[in-house]
This record gives C-alpha cells, sequence and structure tokens, in this order.
C-alpha cells in the first residue's frame, strides 16, 4: 500500500457502485461513524468467503455499534451479487472491475497474474476516513478477527466520542442544559439520533 497510507492520514474517498448499481462515495457510506473497510481479492477466493462469514455474523454487533461495514472487490455486478448472497451479507459491496483501487493504492497481488487481484487489507476507520489500523490479509492469519475489529473500535470511539465515558467531568452539565450534539450521531442519511435509544432526542435506535 502507498507508504503515506499509513495510521492517522485519510483514505482515499472512492465512489464505486454498490450491489444495486448505485454509485456510492466511501465518506458517504461512512457517515460521521466508524466503518471497517475490507479490500477483497474477489469472489474466486474462498478465504474471502471464510473470512466475510465472520463479519456477516457479527453484522448485528456493528450495526448496534453505529459501525458501518463495506467491501471493495474487483468483480462484476453480477459476480458480486452473488459473492454477497453467498456469505449471506447485509452490507454495501462496491464493484470494482476496472481495478482502480487496487492500481491507485499500489497493491497489485503480483503473485496472482491469472485473476489479477489485488493484496486483500482490511482497514478500521475513524470518522473521516481516519486510517485507525490497517491488517494485510495476503496470508488468511493476517486478517483480523472480530475480537480485534471489537478492541480497535473502543479505542477509535474512546478517542472520537465525547461521550464514550459518562463521567467525564461535564458531560452530565452538557446534557441537562440541552446540549445534545455531543451524544448524536450522524446516521448515513436522516436526522441525528441519540447514541441510545430515547424519545425526547432521538430517533430510533
Amino acid at each position: 500500500m502507498r507508504p503515506e497510507l499509513r495510521a492517522g492520514e485519510r483514505f482515499p474517498d472512492y465512489e464505486l457502485a454498490d450491489h444495486d448499481g448505485k454509485p456510492r462515495r466511501l465518506s458517504r457510506l461512512q457517515g460521521a461513524n466508524p466503518m471497517v473497510l475490507h479490500l477483497s481479492r474477489g469472489s474466486f477466493d474462498p478465504k474471502e468467503h471464510a473470512f466475510l462469514r465472520h463479519l456477516t455474523a457479527a453484522a448485528q454487533d456493528f450495526r448496534v455499534a453505529y459501525t458501518r461495514i463495506a467491501v471493495v472487490s474487483p468483480d462484476s455486478q453480477l459476480a458480486l451479487n452473488e459473492f454477497r448472497d453467498a456469505v449471506g451479507a447485509s452490507f454495501v459491496f462496491l464493484a470494482d472491475p476496472e481495478r482502480t483501487v487496487r492500481d491507485d493504492l499500489e497493491i497489485a497481488e503480483y503473485t496472482d497474474p491469472v485473476d489479477e487481484p489485488m493484496i486483500p487489507h482490511t482497514l478500521v476507520l475513524g470518522p473521516g476516513l481516519a486510517i485507525f489500523k490497517i491488517y494485510n490479509g495476503y496470508w488468511y492469519w493476517g486478517r483480523p478477527t472480530v475480537d480485534e475489529l471489537h478492541r480497535d473500535l473502543r479505542e477509535v470511539l474512546r478517542a472520537t466520542r465525547d461521550d464514550f465515558d459518562l463521567s467525564v467531568p461535564g458531560l452530565r452539565d452538557a446534557w441537562e442544559r440541552g446540549d445534545s450534539g455531543r451524544f448524536l450521531v450522524d446516521p448515513v442519511e436522516g436526522t441525528a439520533i441519540r447514541y441510545t435509544e430515547g424519545s425526547e432526542t432521538g430517533v430510533k435506535r
């Protein structure tokens, strides 16, 4: 991966067609929330199916934690949908058959001249596509477990959410004077919602 793309830097804001053929920009998918972005070798690789089934099984955890998941794969539109269906995913898959992301990030897997994939990477991104952690998954054990992602995302939230610890001095005073902005989560679409469910500020979980 390009050497300037490391922890603390901003990941490129690519726009690609999703599994429905709709153009989607990463920053728009992410909103103001953390995101796990997986750069996949493609649907031909059983390692990709195995890894993404773990993310699929944990998808509800990511959802209630207001954390997005997105997958970029060098598949055609049809193959992308079949890939997504095969792993049972509900999160967004993005098609990159032209291998724009692979070439821009300089992660071509030169050991496979037949399928021309990219070296798989899994990135943990803070708000604003800020890179927190990069996992290189060329070897399967280089990929993160769901537990490792949980720990990474805990640190991202701790660093980016004012209300991560409600015992912080002044936070309760802010709530009581109506400074609700410190307690809101921005969804990808729609009105900001409370970090926890409630009838006053919240719309839904």
